[in-house]
């Protein structure tokens, strides 16, 4: 891996939090992803199945993480099995995981090889009585093939038919949503790694360059700051491009005149980073593009006071929306009749700005975390108001990640990526 070494107490903490919510006589299992093929003899590079990884820093593929607190011999109740490696796997692939780094890594004092993995695990489900799936519960979901997981899920209810079925995802929804002091600091540094991709691109972007050199400018300088690259797939949107919210084709020419919106953000040991900026081409920004840009920095800044705990995720993005509205009426794009006629499921604001303006971030970058109850603190979320004008071939968002205090204002992880209007014309015009 290109990350410094994290302390296994993180990792141990983690699973503590986990199964303090299990149900008496119940036992957990979390599996790696696949790893996917691209045709012949190539595959893409593996991302490791982010809850596997939160509960034991395993981050290789053919893992399997079992947690059965109940479990009679107390080594048994936590247990990680690895792929064995050998000389062959060392000289193709690089060496496994041994059975006393996977201990270092995790704190999990009981590792097996994998083989092992049916002959143990059968020998468990005869003490246990309830069995928790992984599944993929996120809110925006859309999973079309079949994962470990699920060929998982089918073996065991083949086998052991008499068992009762829990679900992981409830829980892991509560704690992975609440930061660790460790987990933030992990995401400051994917936060930095971002600024300083931020900062190149500025002394680069000018008109005539294609929207992929920036990405490459951007890569270039996460891959020089240990990190595997790209959160997401990002934005790199230029003219018109910006107005089209998940535009990733990134392969139009910047031009004199245009605004550019880079939708972009490093990881770190997993954990994501997300930041947009828009930033004229030219280094100059345009009496209107100025007006449109600070109105949604207004947004911006006004929506992050709101992220406080006890706030009301439902209820904070209708207050976000009055705040956008009175911008677009100073700025002319609605009136008070639009206003007055609106359709409360998709008020008048939304003609311009039609999406969300917070998620939780953390191991993905739209992360598991509650969304239905109260705010905590040591929750981190986006803020990311924005303005989409096709009609002026105009889009512009701004967006940086905060974490919720127990006093206060938020944490802006991105405090120090440049945002004032000023400030970026001074840097791409010096």
């Amino acid at each position: 891996m290109k990350y410094h070494p994290i302390s296994n107490q993180l990792f141990i903490k983690n699973r503590a939090k986990f199964v303090s919510q299990m149900k008496p006589k119940a036992i957990a299992v979390f599996n790696s992803n696949d790893v996917f093929t691209t045709g012949a003899d190539s595959s893409l590079p593996f991302h490791q199945q982010r809850d596997i990884f939160y509960l034991s820093s395993a981050d290789q593929e053919e893992t399997i993480l079992v947690l059965f607190p109940n479990a009679l011999d107390a080594k048994h109740r936590e247990i990680l099995f690895v792929t064995e490696t050998n000389d062959h796997i060392a000289v193709w692939e690089g060496a496994k995981l041994t059975k006393q780094q996977a201990t270092e890594a995790s704190g999990i004092q009981t590792v097996y090889w994998l083989t092992e993995f049916d002959k143990i695990f059968y020998g468990l489900m005869t003490e246990a009585e309830t069995v928790y799936f992984n599944t993929n519960e996120h809110y925006r979901q859309s999973v079309e093939m079949e994962t470990r997981e699920d060929r998982f899920i089918k073996m065991v209810k083949d086998k052991f038919p008499a068992h009762t079925w829990a679900k992981s995802s409830p829980i892991m929804q509560s704690i992975r949503g609440v930061k660790e002091s460790e987990e933030i600091d992990l995401l400051q540094s994917a936060c930095d790694i971002t600024e300083k991709g931020f900062r190149r691109s500025l002394r680069f972007i000018k008109p005539g360059v294609m929207e992929y050199e920036i990405e490459a400018e951007f890569m270039h300088e996460f891959l020089l700051n240990r990190s595997k690259g790209f959160a997401y797939t990002p934005i790199i949107g230029s003219g018109y491009n910006a107005c089209v919210l998940h535009y990733i084709e990134n392969n139009q020419q910047c031009k004199d005149g245009d605004m550019l919106l880079m939708d972009v953000g490093a990881e770190y040991a997993n954990y994501s980073s997300d930041m947009t900026r828009s930033i004229p081409v030219n280094g100059r920004f345009t009496d209107r593009q100025r007006a449109v840009y600070n109105a949604v920095h207004r947004v911006k800044d006004e929506a992050t006071k709101m992220l406080v705990p006890g706030t009301d995720w439902a209820a904070y993005h209708v207050e976000v929306g009055k705040l956008m509205t009175s911008e677009l009426l100073g700025l002319g794009l609605i009136d008070k009749a639009d206003v007055q006629n609106e359709d409360p499921k998709w008020p008048a604001y939304k003609k311009y700005f039609m999406h969300g303006t917070s998620h939780h971030i953390g191991l993905d970058t739209h992360d598991y975390g509650a969304l239905k109850t109260p705010m905590q603190a040591n929750m981190v979320f986006t803020v990311e108001p924005g303005i989409y004008i096709p009609k002026e071939n105009m889009g512009i968002r701004l967006e940086d990640d905060v974490v919720i205090q127990a006093k206060g204002e938020p944490f802006n992880l991105m405090r120090n990526i440049p945002i004032d209007a000023d400030e970026i014309e001074e840097l791409m015009n010096t």
